[in-house]
């Protein structure tokens, strides 16, 4: 009897998860896409500029605006976290990326990988453009910058694509530890990036808050898509290759 019992739990914690990691995708998308709305209704009307203002000012040393509050390493440090959301180290990393799958034979995950890292730089700069917000001008900034200020590119970008590689990294896992380890630091990582920007003073905290919020929406999205794709057999699940899922020749 209890070898019966084991296998059929598997398989009904298997189709559980098979169930439910759509419904929290889409749960996901739906929360953050909300939030993004109505963060940009709120900037659209000028209700949060006070508030950016506020946070924006209480980061800087009073006595001198050019200074952020901290010592100077942490200032250097903030400079090389914002680094890890520029567009030449996420480039790297999802190149890295897309040569590792081609290579262990995962060919549709490597091409879902490209489109949700270009399809998000491309939603990236249109958003950019159609809401044209100036950077801040309170503070002197401590890094350049060349593009409109909402939503942050850098905050959106590390999201998409720190969790995005994060979930195909945690799928391949069989210990639920270093899944919540990998996805942690995925986490803390776009985290780190965003909150860079606000500190050395080029982006109102609205602007991370809405790049966080629209990256993670364009994530959970792509991930609905990676499973559903899984599902019909037309891209490979993270533990699978090409050569097995066509048997033997």
């Amino acid at each position: 009897m209890n070898n019966l019992v084991a296998p059929a739990t598997r398989i009904w914690t298997r189709l559980r998860l098979n169930e439910l990691g759509p419904l929290i995708s889409l749960a996901g998308f739906g929360f953050f896409a909300w939030a993004f709305m109505e963060l940009a209704d709120d900037v659209s009307e000028g209700e949060i500029h006070a508030l950016d203002q506020s946070l924006l000012l209480a980061l800087r040393d009073p006595a001198n605006l050019a200074n952020p509050l901290g010592p100077g390493w942490l200032e250097e440090a903030a400079r090389d976290i914002t680094g890890l959301g520029g567009y030449a180290i996420l480039s790297f990393l999802t190149l890295a990326t897309v040569v590792y799958l081609l290579m262990a034979g995962k060919r549709g995950v490597a091409l879902l990988v490209v489109a949700a890292i270009v399809g998000g730089a491309l939603l990236s700069h249109g958003l950019k453009l159609g809401f044209e917000r100036p950077r801040p001008d309170l503070v002197p900034h401590a890094t350049q910058v060349y593009t409109a200020s909402f939503p942050s590119g850098h905050a959106m970008l590390s999201a998409i694509t720190y969790l995005t590689l994060g979930a195909l990294l945690a799928r391949v896992q069989k210990r639920r530890r270093i899944r919540a380890f990998i996805m942690g630091l995925a986490v803390t990582m776009t985290l780190l990036v965003g909150a860079s920007r606000t500190y050395l003073g080029v982006h109102w905290p609205s602007d991370v808050l809405a790049g966080w919020s629209v990256g993670a929406a364009w994530a959970s999205l792509c991930w609905f898509v990676a499973l559903q794709l899984q599902r019909r057999g037309q891209v490979e699940d993270p533990g699978e290759t090409t050569a097995s899922l066509s048997g033997p020749s």
